[in-house]
């Protein structure tokens, strides 16, 4: 199978080269990602005497934040549909001449922090070649289909890397590198990967195998963002600039994942995808600026023309004056999460305040503003034609003369404009939170510059490692996994598969729990193979060929139901200093292969007893989710002993997660809850429950034969006393989610109050 799969990969990779080189006018039209064909937001079609239509030549029903894109007659957009427990987004393909809906496929959301509708923050991006659309959502739903609809694969970054979701729900867009699929978001993942960071993922386009994470920005992030990496090539490698949660503006290098070089722009997150403009990152961002109290600016820096074995870092609190150095130029121009878009060494940019800018790429100068609302929200401009085409908050479509901005035409909408707009074909393409338009270009004549060329594959240089894919795997006892190896050069290029290996346990030596997979042997096929007995655990393995080149690959063992967890035995040698709530007291690491569970809770003495505890380090944590198994199980109860520190007044909140529902023991509110997202699903019962009182939960998710309709079911009561015949709560619920991980939540607000989790236990249902 795998053989298959390399072989399919490496002849579409180069077909991709090859129809890339050979790419006509026709093709140059296609929007197949939201910044367009240049990764710039420029259009390359050109009218005579254009004007957009005051009629659209369809609509579509559906509401979004983010910007269709369009390939081969298809429109291809991310969006969302229906209210409260009926919402769904939706991945929709529509036939580019007359909007009719080809196929749909629904996404539910779950677990999420999402508030407000916000919903379809993002782009998806398809791939012409393989003729593939991609789609990540907020809460981690990141799948792979074909142009007829067919799912290829599917990941829940959630729940199989730790992926955090934010109340503002801003996603992004997926980007195309050669056999590659590239991602963003905010883990908090195991291991190593355990501390939260805005993190970067590289997956095999083909098979959705994971191939590199990267970690480029500082830890902890401050916010999530949703700038896009921008994709070129500086001193022959393959690199991607983008901005992070982090305040950061980091190059990376595409092909293997490793960080680059890093330049600090912002205290907080920065969220608008950068322009690049000879050798430089235009940036610009709304937060508090790192050298004054003001909040926002646009800046030009300097990315280095060359890279070393070890990340650059432009950091003012590390070195001020190469800080300085590096910066081109700046200006106070403001935004929060609009991206700009340049043409012929102008920047042009929707401000937070409703302007629109043009900005000379080489000094920071001004060349001209134009007013034309009262604020703006995401949007962002494209360049059509020496028009700026500027979606607003306010639900409208400005034309301006990219010149000096003299208002051309405004086309009034429904709902609000908060994403971008695209242009294909001599349409132009806007959805807003009502539906999504499709306006003619009336015009006298019509050309198309040809795509830029691109460059020919680069010659690979001597190999210099090893690329193991999949880099990250899961097992259960009695499975097993296999693996393509590559060698690779300096830059990542591949340079040739490679069949025979040894395998060796590996310890890394930084890592602060040293762990090992002893039960789980690598073969002569490169398949590791887990004991029939195999024990929970984690860890990392090394490959190396005759010749000492070498690559490392991580991986967890994870249990099937029936398992059970408590924490008895655990160690407390780990010391956690005294603040001025709490003592200074021993800890253990919590199960190093649980998603999430580092730094979020601590194994520690309450009672007498070893338990697990909420930790209280860090407020970014206050919520935390922590998942136990993989995304693909179902069928199985989830039972633990909860408790919630705290007096009559003030309390936290502890459950489980089942199947993607939290069942919540709502200290302050008394109340047992069945939710997945609180603003889309919630059914409570009245529970009456104590501070410093051990209870037992149970639940259960059963799934009716329609595959539709579902329930889930909840039942709780105080430690040591008999277990109720009946349910306290039962929530009927359509669609019924039917899959995920068993999990474990706690909400502690402000890290006033802890919660404390034992005796955990997950069993096949009955």
């Amino acid at each position: 199978m795998y053989s298959i799969l390399r072989s399919l990969t490496k002849s579409v990779f180069t077909a991709a080269a090859i129809s890339l080189l050979a790419c006509n006018a026709a093709e140059a039209t296609d929007w197949t990602s939201w910044r367009g064909p240049l990764q710039t937001g420029e259009s390359l079609e050109h009218f005579k005497n254009a004007k957009i239509a005051e009629t659209p030549a369809w609509t579509y029903d559906s509401h979004s934040r983010g910007c269709p894109v369009v390939s081969q007659g298809k429109v291809f957009s991310f969006g969302y549909r229906g209210e409260k427990e009926d919402l769904v987004e939706l991945l929709s393909c529509l036939d580019e001449k007359t909007g009719a809906k080809l196929w749909e496929i629904e996404i539910k959301d779950f677990i999420s922090d999402t508030v407000y509708n916000r919903y379809a923050i993002g782009s998806p991006t398809v791939d012409p070649i393989t003729k593939r659309v991609y789609l990540l959502t907020a809460y981690g739903v990141f799948g792979c289909w074909d142009f007829d609809g067919k799912e290829l694969w599917r990941h829940s970054l959630m729940e199989d890397l730790g992926r955090l979701t934010f109340p503002n729900s801003k996603v992004g867009s997926p980007v195309i590198e050669g056999d590659l699929v590239i991602v963003r978001g905010i883990t908090a993942n195991w291991g190593s990967e355990g501390p939260a960071s805005d993190r970067f993922y590289g997956f095999d386009k083909i098979t959705g195998e994971l191939v590199w994470s990267s970690s480029p920005g500082e830890v902890p992030p401050v916010d999530s963002s949703f700038s896009t990496p921008i994709l070129t090539t500086i001193d022959g490698n393959r690199v991607f600039i983008a901005a992070t949660g982090c305040g950061n503006c980091v190059a990376v290098n595409a092909l293997n994942g490793k960080a680059l070089w890093r330049h600090k722009l912002a205290k907080a997150g920065v969220n608008a995808t950068v322009v690049l403009h000879k050798g430089t990152a235009v940036c610009i961002q709304g937060d508090e600026n790192v050298d004054t109290a003001d909040k926002g600016r646009m800046m030009c820096v300097k990315i280095p023309s060359t890279f070393g074995k070890e990340q650059i870092v432009i950091d003012p609190t590390l070195d001020p004056v190469a800080w300085k150095a590096n910066e081109v130029w700046r200006n106070s121009q403001s935004s929060a999460s609009g991206s700009p878009t340049i043409h012929d060494g102008i920047v042009y940019q929707i401000t937070d305040t409703g302007s629109v800018i043009a900005v000379n790429a080489e000094t920071g100068a001004i060349v001209w503003e134009a007013k034309v609302s009262n604020g703006n929200t995401h949007s962002s401009p494209i360049y059509v034609d020496g028009r700026i085409y500027a979606p607003l908050m306010e639900g409208a479509v400005f034309v301006l003369d990219a010149k000096d901005g003299k208002e051309l035409q405004k086309i009034k909408l429904e709902g609000n404009c908060i994403g971008a707009v695209a242009l294909c074909n001599s349409h132009l393409y806007v959805h807003t939170t009502e539906k999504l338009y499709c306006f003619p270009i009336e015009n006298e004549g019509v050309t198309v510059d040809a795509a830029p060329e691109a460059a020919p594959a680069p010659t690979p240089g001597p190999a210099v490692a090893l690329q193991i894919i999949p880099s990250e795997f899961v097992l259960n006892p009695g499975g097993k996994a296999s693996f393509r190896v590559r060698s690779v050069d300096a830059s990542g290029n591949v340079v040739g598969d490679v069949k025979k290996v040894s395998w060796a346990t590996f310890i890394p030596p930084t890592a602060k729990v040293k762990a090992q997979i002893d039960d789980a042997k690598f073969n002569d096929a490169n398949e590791i193979v887990a004991n029939d007995d195999a024990k929970m655990g984690a860890g990392a393995f090394k490959a190396t060929t005759e010749d000492g080149l070498s690559g490392v690959i991580r991986g967890r063992v994870l249990p099937k139901p029936p398992f059970e967890q408590d924490f008895s035995a655990a160690a407390l040698t780990q010391e956690f200093p005294a603040d001025s709530a709490y003592p200074a007291y021993k800890y253990a690491f919590p199960p190093l292969p649980w998603i999430g569970a580092r730094f979020k809770f601590q194994i520690m003495d309450e009672g007498g007893e070893h338990v697990l505890g909420k930790s209280f380090d860090r407020l970014l944590f206050q919520r935390g989710t922590v998942f136990m198994g993989t995304s693909d199980m179902h069928d199985y109860t989830v039972q633990a002993d909860l408790m919630t520190d705290g007096n009559r007044r003030v309390k936290s909140d502890v459950g489980v997660i089942n199947q993607r529902y939290a069942i919540v023991l709502k200290g302050n509110a008394n109340v047992l809850e069945i939710s997945s997202n609180f603003e889309r699903l919630t059914r409570t019962a009245p529970l009456k429950i104590a501070a410093q009182t051990w209870y037992t939960l149970k639940t259960q998710v059963k799934v009716e034969a329609d595959g539709l309709n579902g329930t889930v079911y909840a039942k709780v009561w105080e430690r040591g006393t008999p277990e109720p015949e009946a349910w306290t709560l039962e929530a009927k619920v359509n669609p019924v989610h039917k899959q995920g991980s068993p999990g474990l939540f706690g909400f502690t607000p402000q890290n006033q109050k802890r919660v404390f989790i034992d005796n955990v236990k997950v069993l096949p249902n009955p």
